[in-house]
C-alpha cells in the first residue's frame, strides 16, 4: 500500500489533539499505563518479582488503553461521524488513514515503556537483561492490538457500544498472565494460557527485561545469550496473534456506519 509520511504525520497529528482533548481518553492514553510503577514500591526494593509484576501489568495497561481501546473507540468515532468517509473521498488513502489513527495510542505506549526503564531503575530495578527483546516485545505488541481494535470496529455499532465489544479481547489478553501464573491449574489449561497474547506479551518482558526463565522462576537466571532461545516460542507466538489480527482486520474493515 502506497503511504504519504508527510500527510500520514499530518492526521497523526491531529489525531493527537484529539485525544488530548479528551480527558477520559488522555487519562487512557497517560496516566493509566503508568500507575502500575506505584507497584515498585510495595515489597522488597529491587525484588525481580515485583519488578516483573510492574512492567507486566504497565505492559498489558499501555497496550489495551492508549493502544486497543482508543483506536477502537476514536475509528468509530470518526466513522459514524462520517469522517472517513469523506476523507477517503480525497487523496488520503487508507493505509494514512488507519496509520494516523493508530500512532498516538502507539507512540503513548512505546513512550511508557521506555520511560518504564529509568524509573524502575530509580527504584531499586536492575537495567533490562536483553533490551531488545523487551522493545520487540513492546513493537509486536502495539502492532497486534492495533489490529485487533481496527477489527473489533467492525462489528462495533457505535462508541458507547465499544465498552463491551472490547470486552472479548481485554479479556483473552488479560486473563493469559495469570492463567500461567496459577500454580494449582491443571497444566492442560497452563499450556493452553502460554498461547494467549497476553502471555506472550508478559513472557517477553519477563525474560528480555528480568532474566526470568518460565512463569514459575522468581529469580534471575538467563543471560543476554540464554535469553534468546528461551524468548522463541513467546515470540513466535505473539508474531503469530499479530500476522492473525492484520488479516482480520484486513477481511473486515468498514469504513460507514451500518445502515
Amino acid at each position: 500500500m502506497d503511504l504519504s509520511i508527510k500527510r500520514t504525520a499530518h492526521l497523526a497529528r491531529w489525531n493527537l489533539v484529539l485525544l488530548t482533548r479528551n480527558r477520559l481518553a488522555f487519562v487512557y492514553a497517560v496516566v493509566m499505563p503508568l500507575l502500575p510503577l506505584l507497584l515498585l514500591l510495595t515489597g522488597d526494593r529491587g525484588s525481580e518479582t515485583a519488578g516483573a509484576s510492574a512492567i507486566t501489568t504497565l505492559f498489558l495497561v499501555a497496550g489495551l488503553f492508549p493502544v486497543y481501546y482508543n483506536v477502537l473507540a476514536q475509528f468509530v468515532n470518526r466513522r459514524d461521524e462520517l469522517v472517513l468517509k469523506r476523507m477517503r473521498t480525497g487523496e488520503v488513502r487508507d493505509s494514512e488513514l488507519v496509520a494516523s489513527i493508530a500512532l498516538p495510542g502507539i507512540a503513548s505506549a512505546l513512550g511508557v515503556s521506555l520511560v518504564a526503564i529509568p524509573v524502575a531503575v530509580a527504584f531499586g530495578q536492575e537495567l533490562p537483561v536483553n533490551v531488545l527483546l523487551y522493545v520487540a516485545g513492546a513493537v509486536f505488541t502495539v502492532v497486534m492490538l492495533s489490529a485487533f481494535a481496527f477489527w473489533t470496529a467492525a462489528w462495533t455499532k457505535s462508541a458507547e457500544s465499544a465498552q463491551l465489544t472490547s470486552l472479548p479481547i481485554i479479556l483473552i489478553v488479560s486473563f493469559g498472565p495469570l492463567f500461567t501464573s496459577i500454580s494449582g491449574l491443571p497444566d492442560v489449561l497452563r499450556d493452553l494460557a502460554e498461547f494467549t497474547p497476553g502471555s506472550a506479551m508478559s513472557e517477553m518482558v519477563r525474560i528480555g527485561w528480568f532474566g526470568l526463565d518460565g512463569p514459575d522462576a522468581t529469580k534471575t537466571t538467563l543471560d543476554f545469550a540464554e535469553t534468546w532461545s528461551v524468548a522463541a516460542e513467546p515470540l513466535l507466538v505473539i508474531v503469530a496473534w499479530t500476522f492473525v489480527a492484520i488479516s482480520l482486520a484486513k477481511r473486515s474493515m468498514r469504513w460507514e456506519p451500518r445502515s
